[in-house]
């Protein structure tokens, strides 16, 4: 995998002049079946979260309000996206370190993943990730 491999995807967004409505129904605009939700809130402006890789799930991030940075690394090349629009969202495959940064005020970062938590699954050390891209 590659920082290329993390793809920005629209969700259908339905509106009219009392809001708009966006929804995800499983695989139907999705690249993967969801088996958790979570989401990150009251995180101060400007600080981060996040900086970790995940060895099989798939994460979807959604800023559901809001604005934040995900700085994207696959052990030789580093991308950065902006997560502003609620539906705008950055899928995250398995293998790519993904550290969420530069939090706006408010923010709401909606987190949508293949698997359920499993602690086994995470990489949390930057030394760790780079010998497991290499193995």
């Amino acid at each position: 995998m590659t920082v290329y491999d993390c793809n920005l995807l629209f969700l259908p967004q339905i509106g009219n002049r009392n809001g708009n409505i966006t929804a995800v129904e499983g695989n139907r605009n999705f690249p993967f079946a969801i088996n958790r939700i979570f989401y990150l809130y009251d995180i101060p402006g400007g600080e981060s979260r996040g900086a970790h890789a995940h060895k099989e799930c798939h994460q979807f991030l959604i800023a559901a309000s809001g604005a934040f940075e995900v700085l994207l690394d696959d052990g030789r090349t580093r991308r950065q996206v902006l997560l502003n629009r609620p539906n705008l969202g950055l899928h995250i495959p398995p293998g790519i370190w993904a550290s969420e940064i530069n939090f706006s005020s408010g923010s709401i970062c909606l987190v949508l993943a293949s698997h359920v938590y499993s602690e086994s699954d995470y990489i949390r050390e930057y030394t760790d990730y780079v010998n497991f891209v290499n193995s």
